[in-house]
């Protein structure tokens, strides 16, 4: 039965079940048009309509797949697996004749993005969108939508739709975050009545601790599109780099008293790397959208709140590859059916605003395809140029110390697919030592020109003091790598086009002792490794040379005798040490050395470490994800997540460490007085607990420690009401890089070859420096602000403070960051920083 339209808008707002058991595919989809019948709807495959209830990963899967086996519109490509080991899929959708042509039209459309490119015909060529859903997974209208579009797609019959499919190739993707769709889906469904209660209070609008919007280690899937750190981002850059698509979507949901928000965004908030042009493109595109929802009578917004300045976003990406990227986002309902301010909202009508836009976008691909071809080639061909103009050639990287870090930041190149060179010769480079093996070089002329100059360039002047995300993300800085722009290739060898991981041995078999430095990346998975295994190791708090080689501070040594293995067992359990942990352990035959000796008291022996952390209400997921996900991907060490719901009943006695991330909303609810009392007496027994953020203030509150803040006193004077946002939003640091000096011998400290560290910061707590100089190890400097925004009045406050404190409380310690070090994993450059507060902790 086909609905009139005055009645389709009428049910969207109708209370109770009977707005839910109404509405049928015919609700979403356009009318006046015949569907393919040996085509399957979404309900004769998965069971019940579109917005019935929130679809489940697997059904999703399963009707995609279903379409992929009936229509000869799409192909189906599974591109790998989630953490939890959901297929990651792509459809390809396009007529049947571009499906039997589909690799030369492919080929064709990146040879418009090369060299040379001026000769294509774009009259004849065929425009590519890439259409994602749902990448926060509590935001499911967007996947649940694919639905209906992806059956659209492949039903519709009629002169309109082949002729469109004739000219668009269409790469959906069903669901960018697979692994929180499912568990969204999972909570708005078991808590889903038969008759549904709007009230906002419904336990179905309130899903638990962490969420469905992360991904299994609770990360923000729309914020890897740069570092691409996570295996469903992965998937989706190399599927981008593949076609380098002119459009991409990205639908979302915002809170539930909004409408329907398509970009432009803010108009000053836009990265001065993306050409002017690609804001009229996207204005242009969004008159598409207003135009389809109006003719359904939706209410939407445009040209406000969210903005184009982050790359890592799926929105912003594709502006710095030649693309036009379009963020939408739709009022949620959470469940399906809430109360809100512009009356009830159910979950089919969010799923058809959805739709609608979705059905826009490839409306105004196929209209505006010539122009949208010829502004990506141009581009290109506008990047290419300005790289020729550019004084500089080519930007050298690495560290002599850690050929890890160094890379994971070509890894990162390599599948944005930027070029770069070996590092010819071992080379002093503006007082920098860089070496082969360790280093690579980027030459700048090459097509993607601006989004290495995104990746690598610092910068500190905006147009805008508001960010809806980090201003400042520069990759050599957050991997604390040292790097230098050259005016030519002279330190280049030769291309890199395998890029081979890396390898670690042993240099022989030694009857003394094994040494490795601490710089490496990897050396915290190989020392636990090694004291899990029930070995005996120490650390030196000095510098020494043995046989020849200098060590530094923090190398760890294994002694041979007096070990649980033999000397053959040793030496080839350390060369799989070695292997795993991309590590060079150096054979030892004496212990007399310059400097300490091996047998030195300035070598303290390390403890096997027993790590917790806390998770559960009020504590930040990101925070916490990051930390697990640090533990167990890269360091190969457990880690114990203890929830804040059963805290009170816990005997802590049997960790080392306790890490407590940033809160949401402590000082409300969270961690009980008494809960409080029994953290300090498990520190004065020998625990060290490790706070992030804002946890600094709570221990100081609680009294744990004693900390001397430094805070903010400044007053809005001819400031108007409407102007009241804006003035606290200046204030507001939302992520920028900035500069510490570092004591190389203290502890916290080990592994670090510069006397200076980039730091990521995000929050405004500035804690005064000790009056003793040797208890602030990692100090502000007076000119710190390296890359991205604050304000000056906070820039003051910054000054000279401590990132880092750590306070001895009986026999334990209690160790403070007032910055996030583990950043969105790619803040490779301090990780090491929680892993020497961990191991290294009793010796502070």
């Amino acid at each position: 039965m086909k609905y009139p339209l005055s009645i389709v808008f009428l049910l969207s707002f109708t209370f109770g079940s009977l707005a839910q058991n109404a509405i049928g595919l015919d609700y979403y989809l356009p009318q006046n048009i015949t569907y393919n019948k040996n085509i399957p709807t979404p309900k004769e495959v998965i069971g019940h309509e579109v917005g019935e209830w929130h679809v489940t990963h697997d059904k999703l899967v399963f009707y995609m797949q279903t379409l992929a086996e009936k229509s000869d519109r799409i192909t189906l490509e599974n591109r790998g697996v989630t953490f939890e080991g959901r297929p990651i899929l792509l459809l390809t959708i396009t007529s049947p004749k571009n499906q039997r042509n589909i690799n030369t039209i492919q080929k064709n459309h990146i040879a418009l993005t090369e060299n040379n490119s001026n000769g294509l015909d774009t009259d004849s060529m065929p425009v590519v969108v890439y259409q994602g859903f749902s990448i926060h997974g509590n935001e499911p209208s967007g996947s649940n939508a694919g639905l209906a579009y992806a059956y659209y797609l492949a039903a519709a019959e009629g002169p309109e739709i082949e002729d469109l499919l004739d000219h668009v190739v269409i790469l959906m993707d069903p669901c960018f975050n697979p692994d929180g769709l499912q568990r969204f889906a999972y909570w708005a469904n078991t808590n889903k009545s038969i008759h549904p209660v709007t009230d906002n209070n419904e336990r179905e609008f309130h899903e638990v601790w962490p969420g469905g919007r992360t991904n299994h280690y609770w990360f923000d899937m729309n914020r890897d599109w740069l570092p691409v750190q996570l295996p469903e981002s992965r998937a989706r850059i190399r599927s981008f780099h593949q076609w380098n698509p002119n459009i991409l979507t990205d639908h979302h949901e915002m809170g539930t008293n909004s409408t329907f928000f398509f970009q432009p965004g803010e108009p000053t908030r836009v990265h001065p790397l993306t050409p002017k042009i690609n804001q009229e493109l996207t204005a242009e595109i969004g008159t598409y959208h207003a135009k389809a929802l109006d003719k359904i009578g939706s209410l939407y917004f445009s040209e406000e709140n969210y903005d184009d300045y982050f790359y890592g976003k799926g929105s912003t990406f594709p502006d710095v590859n030649g693309g036009i990227g379009i963020l939408f986002e739709q009022a949620s309902s959470r469940g399906h059916a809430q109360e809100s301010e512009n009356g009830l909202l159910t979950f089919p009508f969010t799923i058809r605003n959805q739709f609608t836009t979705a059905l826009s976008t490839i409306e105004a691909a196929f209209n505006m395809r010539v122009k949208l071809l010829d502004y990506q080639r141009d581009f290109f061909n506008g990047a290419r140029t300005e790289a020729g103009k550019s004084k500089s050639k080519s930007i050298v990287f690495g560290d002599n110390k850690d050929a890890a870090k160094s890379w994971h930041l070509a890894e990162i190149l390599n599948r944005h697919k930027i070029k770069f060179h070996a590092l010819a010769n071992d080379a002093t480079i503006d007082g920098k030592n860089y070496t082969k093996g360790n280093s690579y070089v980027v030459p700048l002329d090459q097509k993607n020109h601006r989004l290495i100059k995104a990746m690598f360039e610092k910068r500190t002047s905006f147009t805008d003091s508001l960010f809806y995300d980090i201003s400042a993300w520069t990759f050599p800085l957050a991997f604390n790598v040292d790097y230098t722009e050259q005016n030519s290739m002279a330190h280049a060898g030769a291309e890199i086009t395998n890029l081979k991981p890396l390898t670690g041995n042993v240099t022989g078999k030694s009857t003394y002792a094994y040494l490795f430095e601490w710089n490496g990346y990897y050396t915290p998975k190989a020392l636990n490794k090694i004291v899990e295994k029930g070995l005996r190791a120490k650390v030196a708090k000095s510098p020494f040379t043995v046989e020849g080689k200098s060590y530094d501070y923090g190398t760890i040594m294994v002694p041979v005798q007096n070990q649980d293995l033999d000397i053959e067992e040793l030496y080839t359990f350390l060369k799989g040490v070695a292997q795993e942990s991309q590590l060079q352990i150096t054979a030892v035959g004496t212990g007399h050395t310059k400097g300490i000796d091996l047998g030195s008291n300035d070598f303290d022996p390390i403890k096997k470490q027993k790590v917790a952390i806390l998770v559960g209400d009020d504590i930040r997921s990101y925070d916490a994800g990051e930390i697990w996900h640090l533990f167990d991907t890269r360091y190969n060490m457990p880690l114990t997540k203890l929830d804040m719901s059963y805290f009170s009943t816990l005997d802590l006695g049997k960790y080392t460490d306790l890490i407590i991330p940033s809160t949401s909303s402590w000082g409300k609810k969270g961690i009980s007085k008494k809960d409080a009392e029994k953290l300090t007496d498990w520190v004065k027994n020998g625990g060290t607990l490790i706070g992030y953020r804002n946890i600094a203030e709570w221990l100081d509150k609680n009294k744990i420690v004693t900390l001397k803040f430094r805070k903010d006193t400044l007053v809005a004077k001819d400031i108007p009401f409407a102007k009241k946002k804006d003035f606290k939003g200046a204030q507001v640091t939302g992520g920028a890089i900035f500069e510490a000096k570092l004591d190389r011998s203290h502890p916290i400290n080990f592994g670090y070859k510069n006397d200076k560290l980039p730091l990521f910061r995000n929050t405004n707590i500035y804690i005064e420096p000790d009056k003793n100089s040797f208890n602030n190890p990692i100090q502000y400097t007076n000119d710190p602000l390296l890359s991205g925004y604050i304000s000056e009045e906070n820039l003051e406050l910054l000054k000279g403070s401590v990132p880092f404190t750590v306070k001895k409380v009986g026999k334990g310690r209690v160790i403070i960051f007032t910055d996030n070090t583990n950043f969105r994993a790619f803040w490779y450059g301090t990780n090491k920083l929680l892993m020497n507060a961990i191991f290294f902790g009793d010796m502070m």
